[in-house]
């Protein structure tokens, strides 16, 4: 069905092409424009084309020349769209150390260079210059994170909410498929702007918030207070962090001055049916858009293009991860039936070889797991159901995902499939036996170790000390070795030798190069390959950004080391690659130092 559907327009010539004399929505991309269900652009873009509006994609316009790109399309009859992109654009340009990347995998040949720091502010920005008259929505991920006040590595500031830098009208968070078809729908009305209350998922200014009181809001610290006071911020934080969690959460208001930012509580957690409704992959090209054939590939599309997306949210609750305050901590799944369907839409597509590189989502064995009883979860603040010890309400029954791995092996056309994203193997640990039959982990193992794993499967442990692991909510190391003795007896067992390939985070919140050094240890004795590690990178809106700005815990207000110069974070680094001839002078200085 994808070769009868056209790619969204992206000039003014394919305007024409189409014979359309008019547009609706204009999504304004820090990306290159992929027509594939993993970039969000193209997902609003197709969810507002079966809404019957015009949709015009704008990607990676110049922002630096006389802006014609930001004209060429027209004025749209009912708003902008913008977003940075499939990532925050700046986390993109820089490194955990601030150095400027070379490359953007998100850009046809992987250059960089194609879209500007904090990109939906500058576009935004733009446009309101340009078509002062025209509502713009912000969305995507650089957008969600910033909704409210929030701590900005980049410039080492705490920054009020994107919507007063930006000058945008609304901003979406998370998935965006159902908030974006509710305010377009809204917006098609002369009067929409004092109906922004009736919308679920958005945020907005107001001037003010009597008509909100009978809700009983959540009302933050005002931003001007939280710049005087960083205690302010931290307790901010707890509270949005907390709500957050909830399935059923309040409007959370936060002051600036003589306005408010409103935070409206978010759609349920998707349905099955609603999850195979957004599955788009038979409304789309799955492909590059072709004007970018003599550019060169674009790399984020190459990695993901044979993988599927079976389901949504992350209930892992990692402190340093922004993908629950984004998706959700809640599982939305997609029925067997969708994903088979796309499945076999893959197989007959001209670049598939036969190997699936992925089946899963931000974590691959979460696929239809839910709390027992859900209304015990309604009002749960609980940032991990996993950590410091799996929930007792929840299901982790892991039949559903081994049995659809099962059915699309049998797919013809299907050859192998790799387990790229994550597995959260401490769910995978039970000394009960009976249990760990009737959740059908040993199955699940027995599976992903025969059949799903090229030679290394990666797993997340993050690191080896207690008190960081804490901080990190992360589990015990000794789940980890737990896990290693159980996938090099799984191995044995179907004559493989395949490794275990454990990530590792330096500089994270709590960490010390004594830290580091230990890890380093532990990491030799146990043979463990240390080439899967990365420094903490501070993001907005995470917990564990949160105490990296405050130095000290906001839940507890005990005292936390962080590492903030660059020597440092440079020091516990090494221990990465502590074998290297060249590092080992400096290894031996960090460890005979006094702490």
């Amino acid at each position: 069905m994808a070769s009868a559907v056209h790619f969204l327009p992206i000039t003014k010539k394919e305007l024409d092409y189409l014979g359309w004399d008019y547009v609706d929505v204009i999504i304004v991309n820090g990306d290159a424009y992929v027509d594939h269900p993993s970039f969000g652009a193209a997902v609003i873009g197709r969810v507002l084309e079966r809404e019957g509006l015009r949709v015009a994609i704008l990607p990676q316009p110049n922002w630096q020349d006389d802006l014609r790109d930001f004209k060429k399309l027209g004025t749209p009859r009912l708003f902008f769209g913008v977003t940075s992109g499939n990532m925050d654009s700046m986390v993109n340009h820089y490194t955990a150390n601030k150095r400027l990347r070379s490359d953007d995998a998100y850009t046809a040949g992987g250059h960089a260079g194609f879209r500007p720091d904090y990109a939906a502010t500058v576009y935004s920005r733009i446009l309101r210059q340009l078509f002062p008259d025209t509502p713009i929505v912000l969305g995507g991920v650089e957008a969600s994170m910033r909704r409210l006040s929030h701590y900005d590595y980049w410039s080492d500031t705490l920054k009020p909410s994107i919507l007063l830098d930006s000058q945008a009208d609304v901003l979406v968070y998370g998935m965006g498929e159902r908030p974006i078809v509710q305010l377009a729908r809204l917006m098609q009305r002369p009067d929409w702007r004092e109906h922004l209350a009736e919308c679920s998922q958005i945020a907005y200014i107001e001037n003010s918030i009597d008509r909100y009181k009978p809700e009983n809001p959540i009302l933050l610290h005002d931003y001007a207070e939280e710049l005087k006071d960083k205690r302010q911020y931290g307790e901010n934080f707890v509270a949005m962090e907390k709500e957050s969690n909830k399935r059923l959460q309040r409007t959370l208001i936060q002051p600036y001055t003589d306005k408010f930012v409103v935070v409206r509580p978010p759609f349920p957690v998707a349905t099955t049916e609603e999850m195979d409704s957004f599955a788009l992959f038979d409304r789309m090209k799955n492909a590059p858009h072709p004007k970018y054939l003599k550019r060169g590939d674009i790399p984020a599309f190459e990695m993901i293009k044979n993988s599927i997306t079976i389901h949504r949210g992350c209930f892992g609750g990692c402190s340093f991860c922004a993908i629950a305050a984004h998706q959700g901590k809640a599982i939305a799944s997609r029925s067997e039936e969708s994903v088979m369907r796309e499945v076999e839409d893959l197989v007959q597509r001209p670049y598939f070889k036969g190997h699936i590189s992925d089946l899963g989502g931000p974590s691959a064995n979460m696929y239809k797991m839910h709390g027992t009883d859900l209304s015990l979860c309604e009002k749960c603040a609980r940032p991990s159901c996993l950590v410091p010890k799996k929930c007792p309400n929840l299901v982790a029954d892991h039949h559903a995902v081994t049995a659809l791995y099962q059915k699309v092996m049998n797919t013809k056309g299907v050859k192998h499939i790799t387990i790229g994203s994550g597995i959260r193997y401490d769910m995978l640990l039970t000394d009960n036996e009976k249990e760990r039959a009737l959740l059908g982990l040993g199955d699940y193992l027995r599976q992903v170790v025969r059949h799903h794993v090229s030679g290394r499967l990666k797993v997340a442990p993050e690191h080896t000390d207690a008190e960081v692991l804490a901080l990190m909510r992360k589990p015990s190391f000794d789940h980890f070795l737990d896990f290693l003795k159980d996938f090099n007896a799984e191995n044995r067992k179907c004559g493989k030798n395949q490794q275990l390939i454990p990530y590792f985070i330096a500089s994270h919140p709590g960490c010390t190069v004594e830290k580091m050094s230990k890890l380093c240890d532990l990491t030799h004795k146990f043979h463990l390959m240390t080439d899967q590690v990365q420094d903490f990178t501070p993001t907005p809106m995470t917990y564990a950004t949160a105490m990296y700005y405050l130095g000290y815990d906001p839940y507890t207000g005990k005292k936390v080391h962080v590492a903030k110069s660059k020597q440092e974070r440079q020091d516990q680094h090494l221990f990465f690659f502590a074998d290297k001839p060249e590092n080992r002078k400096r290894i031996r200085q960090l460890r005979n130092r006094k702490p």
